[in-house]
């Protein structure tokens, strides 16, 4: 029962695939709403394939993806807002959620955009479901995941403008390479900015005891 119904599922992507690709740009923000809202698409290489069909507008098929995932990203997030809390408080204790809803509001901004701007497998609906169980505003959450979209889409599509299609088999190979290495590159920064804060406290801290 379950392969047949995985079976109808995959027959009904590839059919919207055919339906939508010729529609050009309004296609891709199409998919890209259904792929950050209900089914996972394989957006990087849609991209790919519409960039290589016409790389002069490379640019505009990234802005459509992630205009068409910040729209579509609203579905967990509403998801979350509404019933959420109450899925999160009945898997773990009390003050684990409280922690964690104290790490969201200190990082919101960062704790959307970087999942947004990572490349699958890694789990953004999580991230977006517990965008809206932590109560983020809807207009900077999707402006947060519109940033991310468009800079995860514009190093697809210029990595195909420059080395080919073929570079999206490469990438799908080493995925998991990839991730370690943004991952190690985005907790250096958020370190970074912890050690900077730290540092600008504890100077303010001097300088107001100086001037006692």
């Amino acid at each position: 029962m379950i392969r047949k119904l995985w079976s109808h599922l995959l027959h009904w992507k590839m059919a919207l695939l055919l339906f939508l690709k010729p529609l050009g740009f309004v296609g891709v923000g199409v998919l890209a709403a259904i792929d950050a809202s209900v089914f996972a698409i394989p957006m990087d290489a849609i991209i790919a394939v519409y960039v290589w069909s016409n790389r002069r507008y490379f640019w505009v098929y990234a802005i459509m993806g992630a205009a068409g995932s910040a729209v579509g990203a609203l579905v967990p997030f509403y998801i979350g807002r509404t019933g959420g809390e109450w899925v999160l408080l009945k898997r773990i204790p009390r003050a684990k959620y409280d922690q964690m809803r104290a790490r969201f509001d200190r990082h919101h901004w960062l704790a959307v955009l970087v999942p947004a701007a990572m490349p699958p497998p890694f789990p953004f609906k999580v991230f977006a479901f517990g965008a809206g169980v932590f109560e983020m505003r809807a207009v900077p959450y999707m402006v947060a995941v519109f940033v991310g979209r468009t800079a995860h889409y514009l190093v697809t599509a210029l990595l195909v403008v420059y080395f080919g299609p073929e570079i999206m088999t490469w990438m799908g190979l080493h995925t998991m390479l990839l991730l370690s290495v943004f991952a190690a590159l985005v907790t250096a920064y958020l370190l970074y900015k912890i050690f900077r804060r730290r540092r600008d406290r504890a100077r303010k801290k001097t300088l107001g005891a100086d001037t006692k």
